[in-house]
């Protein structure tokens, strides 16, 4: 038998199955919660007793709520504590990272990871693929989210974030920045249809960005994956063919994060 065929067969097995089902429960109340035990259950795939009980584990604990007048459960306010935490220490960009440097060696682009922190948008982790070729963006830097793939991130902010984006006088940072708020607010259902977003020369003159959402295990937007180069190296007919490229990569971190296939158009069916 070979080394690592023998050595993949005997390696110990570390997963614990308690901790499964809780982590099970988890996503399945991030993702259909507020709600009553049962729902919870069946979206966790679990009994209503082992999910009855893990709720009560991660209540004792602060990780869940019961509001005792309807029986419906919702995550408590500790996993906020959690959440920054993770923020601090670069969870989602350190998880991204693989995903970024996999696409960009196979596009021979930058890619880039944002997220929308309040009326704009902050680059979280940026691969350039090689030394030579111009970055856009730097970690840490704040941009508009009208403009660029910044708009990607607008088109699944909450309502309230677009109409207060919308009011504001718009920016025009080349010829090409669109600042027509009505252009903008009916461009913003087409992106949420289409599921990318290819912009040129909007924010910085020579540039064409391809954007796609990453999704959280909620089936909420949480980021966009970038891929940016200058116009010369990257023209239109190629940034539409490398579209299903980085759609595969932002479904495959997504499915990391906890997002099940099929949750968002769910969510959209049942809300129509």
């Amino acid at each position: 038998m070979p080394a690592a065929k023998k050595q993949a067969e005997t390696a110990p097995d570390y997963n614990i199955a308690a901790v499964d089902r809780a982590l099970d429960l988890l996503e399945a109340l991030s993702r259909v919660g507020p709600a009553p035990l049962a729902q919870i259950a069946a979206e966790a795939r679990c009994t209503r007793t082992a999910g009855f009980r893990l709720l009560r584990t991660l209540q004792a604990r602060g990780f869940a709520i019961q509001d005792q007048a309807g029986g419906i459960w919702r995550l408590g306010a500790r996993w906020g504590v959690l959440s920054r935490a993770a923020s601090d220490q670069g969870a989602l960009a350190a998880q991204a990272m693989p995903h970024m440097s996999a696409l960009g060696k196979m596009c021979n682009a930058n890619i880039y990871l944002a997220v929308r922190e309040g009326l704009e948008s902050e680059t979280i982790a940026v691969f350039q693929c090689e030394p030579g070729l111009r970055v856009y963006a730097q970690v840490g830097g704040r941009g508009s989210l009208h403009a660029g793939s910044g708009r990607l991130l607008l088109a699944h902010a909450p309502e309230a974030v677009q109409t207060q984006i919308l009011a504001r006088k718009l920016p025009r940072y080349t010829p090409a920045t669109r600042t027509d708020p009505a252009w903008i607010a009916a461009d913003l259902p087409r992106i949420r249809a289409r599921g990318y977003l290819i912009t040129a020369d909007e924010v910085h003159p020579g540039a064409v960005s391809v954007a796609a959402p990453v999704r959280d295990a909620s089936a909420q937007v949480i980021a966009a994956l970038i891929i940016a180069a200058p116009s010369l190296r990257l023209r239109a007919p190629q940034a539409r063919s490398l579209v299903p490229m980085l759609q595969e990569a932002a479904a495959r971190l997504s499915r990391e994060l906890g997002e099940r296939p099929g949750v968002e158009a769910a969510r959209a069916a049942a809300a129509r």
